[in-house]
């Protein structure tokens, strides 16, 4: 390596030091100021793929802190999922309902689709008010919002009065402005491409 190379790389190295201790401090600054304690409202929607699936990677995060945590899954039920047969294994801190009978252009019926909502939103409330539940999934609560299928406004004075310390995850996509508004982390997934486009079934351990 001739020197005026070897010092080029020590000025790279130099450079990247550099760098990377402008943005410690930089993070560091964030972190002091992030002083509030709290239970958080998370919303995932858009109409990428990966909304669920964070939901409940969210959920096994919060099993490995030793949490309390509920389930709700609004529109599947139709078919079995992995993440199910997953967590059924956990019944002694995970209370898990699966509330609906599938998406609506499969159940073709508003007034059952409707009624359906209508309960597992019962189940919900009955988590949100229980400061038992550290953390709560509402799976594709979203939908059932955005077809009027779950009144808005009960939604959203459940979320504000429940246990200070309570986290909740709801996903799905179309999700109402009030409640984008109202969730402190909102993430909008995009598709850019995705296997079905392709011809590809759904698969167990990616989709189901």
């Amino acid at each position: 390596m001739s020197r005026g190379t070897e010092r080029r790389g020590l000025d790279e190295d130099e450079h990247h030091r550099e760098r990377a201790q402008r943005k410690k401090e930089l993070v560091d600054r964030r972190i002091a100021r992030a002083t509030i304690d709290r239970g958080v409202v998370v919303v995932n929607t858009g109409n990428g793929k990966g909304k669920s699936s964070s939901g409940f990677g969210m959920l096994a995060r919060s099993l490995g802190h030793g949490f309390r945590c509920g389930v709700v899954q609004f529109i599947k039920g139709s078919f079995s999922t992995g993440e199910e047969a997953f967590f059924r294994h956990f019944d002694d801190c995970v209370d898990y309902h699966v509330m609906g009978e599938g998406y609506t252009w499969e159940t073709q019926d508003r007034e059952r689709d409707v009624e359906k909502a209508g309960a597992a939103w019962g189940v919900a409330a009955r988590m949100l008010a229980d400061e038992a539940y550290d953390f709560v999934l509402l799976d594709e609560l979203n939908i059932a919002l955005a077809k009027e299928y779950v009144a808005l406004d009960a939604v959203l004075d459940a979320l504000a009065a429940r246990p200070a310390r309570q986290h909740v995850v709801i996903t799905g996509r179309g999700a109402p402005q009030a409640l984008v508004d109202a969730a402190d982390t909102v993430t909008e997934m995009r598709v850019v491409k995705h296997a079905f486009k392709a011809g590809i079934k759904a698969q167990h351990g990616i989709e189901l």
